[in-house]
């Protein structure tokens, strides 16, 4: 402690014989000029970030304001969408399929229904065709893909597939 004593001591007393060895219009020219300087510096880490801030945000508030209100929408139409009851699909049937599936112009090599699985065989079909046969019958009667093993063929856009489906889990 009393090296940090002797050590301020020290630079007091070279801080003292510099002021005193200045003369009166060193002295208030150097005051003027350290007041100045503290000033800038107090403005540019203080005042200047506060001020520049608070016009950002007066900017971005409006823009908050309108996605606050949409989201408070958004939440309401999310609220009185899940007191509504939910209305079953029609249950997975050969028949449903085969329909879906000639909609598109496909034709399976075997189609195999048990429960709420179903296991088709596909070879030859364009792949594009496979896909919409597949987005539209996870939208329309929920039926999901479990398993799936697609195989490109030579003709571009032809697949050989072999898919495992299931009706009502992994919504």
């Amino acid at each position: 402690m009393s090296k940090l004593n002797q050590t301020v001591q020290r630079w007091r007393g070279q801080a003292a014989a510099f002021w005193q060895a200045r003369t009166e219009q060193e002295r208030k020219l150097l005051t003027v000029g350290g007041a100045v300087v503290a000033l800038a510096l107090f403005y540019s880490l203080l005042i200047d970030p506060a001020l520049s801030g608070r016009d950002k945000l007066r900017q971005q508030l409006p823009q908050l304001r309108q996605q606050e209100a949409e989201m408070q929408a958004l939440a309401r139409e999310a609220s009185s969408l899940q007191s509504q009851s939910h209305i079953a699909p029609t249950p997975m049937t050969r028949d449903n399929l085969n329909a879906g599936l000639a909609a598109r112009g496909l034709t399976p090599q075997s189609l195999n229904i048990t429960g709420e699985y179903a296991k088709a065989q596909f070879n030859g079909v364009p792949f594009s065709g496979l896909v919409a046969w597949l987005d539209a019958v996870r939208t329309e009667s929920r039926i999901n893909v479990a398993e799936a093993s697609i195989t490109a063929q030579e003709t571009a856009g032809t697949v050989n597939a072999t898919l495992t489906l299931r009706q009502g889990g992994g919504q």
